[in-house]
């Protein structure tokens, strides 16, 4: 890689790292928009993880994204809005509202799901295998470490 190295290569490389991520980011951003136009990533973000938890409190998603609960709730109307979400009593606490993908949500995150991996397929068909199998441990390893060194939002 030739923007590494020199004086001072893991600096080098933790620049790279910080600009190919942004990168990577923004792509995120612009397909979320593709799949949805009017649905914003992080709303795009909240519906996953409502489905991938399988129903859960609009609290719980605050804590989870470390999001204030306005903007949860303001995340939260418009997909209300657009029919992708829906509030139910939970079984253990008729007080309490569970959030829980429509049929409409689920359709829009299984084109998503599709749309995603075509795309990665295609970006990463000339890899080898093993290339494969380095990137994704690296990028476990990567996620494994949280938000650890990250300043504190508050």
């Amino acid at each position: 890689m030739s923007d590494v190295g020199g004086e001072a290569p893991r600096e080098a490389s933790v620049d790279v790292i910080q600009r190919e991520l942004t990168a990577f980011a923004r792509r995120a951003r612009a397909a979320a928009a593709r799949v949805h136009p009017e649905l914003p990533l992080v709303s795009y973000t909240l519906l996953a993880h409502i489905e991938d938890q399988r129903g859960c409190r609009a609290t719980d998603l605050a804590a989870h994204y470390l999001l204030d609960k306005s903007t949860v709730s303001r995340q939260l109307a418009g997909l209300e809005k657009l029919g992708l979400v829906e509030r139910r009593p939970a079984p253990d606490d008729h007080r309490v509202q569970g959030l829980h993908p429509t049929e409409a949500g689920l359709a829009v995150l299984a084109t998503a799901q599709a749309n995603r991996r075509a795309a990665y397929q295609e970006r990463l068909k000339d890899w080898s295998g093993e290339d494969l199998a380095r990137f994704a441990e690296y990028l476990l390893r990567y996620n494994a470490a949280g938000s650890a060194g990250l300043p504190d939002p508050s």
